[in-house]
């Protein structure tokens, strides 16, 4: 009950200050809300174990994620109603892919609501069958404008935004195996395999607009594109978590992982070099995006996966513990970090909206 109250007086809070300010989420804005679950439920719940996940903060920090999914999901509606949804969430071709981060948030938000507080047994079922049907929507529009991308050879502007349909589609399988026990294994199979697909899809067309088109590091590189070890990792959990595939195929994915993981962070680590020399600090790295959720999200993802996997060589074993008892600082570090950017960025917003109140009377979220 005391949580509940505190779900509540959150949610009422939020939502007043985003009904009273008009505020519209980017489509985007919902990897908040997946970076903050998978942080708080694969990777503080797997370190810090159950006196965390069964304790207070576990149970506080699920809240505070519901709120924020639930004042995203009030902001979606509003711009519906408001006649504002085709042009924030569906006029960019490219940006109707962000929409995947809702399935995934959802899902997210389903498994908390199962884990921490499962004596609300059918909310989270509902909650599930309601993210299967946004995901058949979402998959529908995604293969509009993959097809699309196609006809009009469109490439030049795709990056790893379009993985987000693996991301999601891997999300239901975590979901629906979370909260219904014994699923078909037909049903497991299908979604995994559709993943996969699309994950292969999606990254041919990515490494096709990097390898055909000239581009800047410092200006064509997309943060999203962390997600390509990101929807790897997440499709190597779920392959655990339904256990249709052998402990071979899933190491091949984890290495395939790393792998990826270390040359895309590279590639992350000589475009902030860059970035610097060219814009300075302030404005080359220190400076809100909501798409930099996305990276806070493959971390966390990356961190489970290596948690969750067994290994048996000396190596892989090595190799795991040094992830796992290095990589939480890092992901802890990246989050803290990135709740200073944002929260700087709508105070700075707050204000200037409060200044120009009379010239516009709406502001965007980030």
């Amino acid at each position: 009950m005391v949580y509940l109250c505190l779900l509540v007086v959150l949610l009422a809070c939020l939502t007043w200050f985003i009904h009273s300010h008009k505020i519209y989420i980017k489509t985007s804005t919902m990897a908040a809300v997946m970076s903050l679950g998978i942080i708080v439920q694969g990777v503080l719940f797997n370190y810090f174990g159950n006196p965390f996940s069964q304790g207070f903060f576990g149970k506080f920090l699920s809240i505070i994620n519901l709120s924020l999914w639930l004042a995203f999901v009030i902001s979606v509606f509003m711009a519906s109603f408001g006649g504002k949804f085709k042009e924030i969430h569906y006029s960019n071709q490219i940006n109707r892919f962000a929409i995947g981060t809702w399935v995934a948030g959802t899902s997210i938000c389903g498994i908390l609501l199962h884990a921490e507080f499962n004596q609300l047994v059918f909310i989270p079922r509902l909650l599930t069958v309601m993210n299967v049907v946004l995901w058949i929507i979402y998959i529908g529009i995604s293969l509009k404008t993959l097809i699309e991308i196609i006809r009009t050879k469109r490439f030049k502007n795709v990056h790893g935004i379009l993985l987000l349909t693996t991301v999601s589609t891997q999300s239901i399988v975590l979901l629906t195996n979370a909260v219904f026990k014994g699923l078909p294994s037909i049903m497991n199979m299908t979604f995994l395999i559709v993943g996969f697909c699309f994950y292969i899809i999606c990254a041919f067309f990515i490494l096709f607009r990097y390898v055909m088109s000239s581009w800047s590091i410092e200006k064509d590189w997309n943060n999203t594109n962390c997600i390509l070890h990101g929807a790897l990792s997440i499709s190597g959990i779920a392959c655990i978590k339904t256990s249709l595939v052998n402990a071979d195929m899933i190491t091949f994915i984890w290495v395939s992982a790393i792998m990826i993981f270390l040359l895309i962070e590279s590639v992350e680590i000589f475009r902030m070099i860059k970035r610097i020399k060219h814009y300075g600090f302030q404005k080359g790295i220190w400076t809100y995006d909501v798409t930099q959720w996305g990276r806070i999200f493959t971390f966390a993802m990356f961190y489970t996966f290596t948690f969750t996997i067994k290994q048996n060589l000396e190596l892989l074993v090595f190799i795991k513990e040094e992830i796992i008892h290095i990589g939480i600082w890092i992901v802890l570090s990246l989050l803290i970090i990135e709740i200073v950017l944002c929260s700087n960025f709508i105070i700075k917003t707050y204000l200037t909206s409060q200044k120009e109140m009379h010239k516009e009377n709406e502001v965007t979220f980030p």
